[in-house]
């Protein structure tokens, strides 16, 4: 009951009942990756181009598709990390969570959100003044 409930009007947790039909009906599987989010694209493409969509694996969180995929669902490639041999680049890093508005946050030294003072200022900054 309570899974029905969350298809229905949770559209934050996973999928809706309505995105389960449509993909039920128009939709092709194409991969899965790393974090259980699966993959998919239309079966028949629209004349304008292809449609992709991914179901998550838990909360809709945009952020979590892995690099290899995220080329693939924004168009930037037509081969899929499924269908190709995807090897991720150097500079690419793993998936980390959105941090902002937990104790976990980045505070740089001097914010406004730290315990620690700011340091006074040294007289290399001179305050703009519209008269000058």
């Amino acid at each position: 009951m309570k899974e029905l409930f969350l298809q229905i009007f949770a559209w934050w947790h996973r999928q809706t009942l309505g995105t389960r039909v449509f993909t039920a009906r128009k939709g092709e599987r194409v991969g899965e990756d790393e974090f259980g989010n699966v993959y998919y694209r239309a079966k028949n493409v629209p004349p304008l181009g292809e449609r992709r969509w991914v179901i998550y694996n838990g909360t809709a969180e945009p952020s979590h598709i892995p690099p290899g995929w995220h080329g693939w669902i924004h168009h930037r490639t037509d081969v899929s990390p499924a269908d190709g041999d995807y090897r991720p680049r150097e500079w690419e890093q793993t998936w980390q969570p959105n941090m902002t508005g937990t104790a976990a946050a980045y505070r740089p030294p001097g914010s406004a959100a730290t315990i620690t003072k700011r340091p006074a200022a040294t007289g290399d900054y001179d305050a703009w003044s519209p008269d000058a």
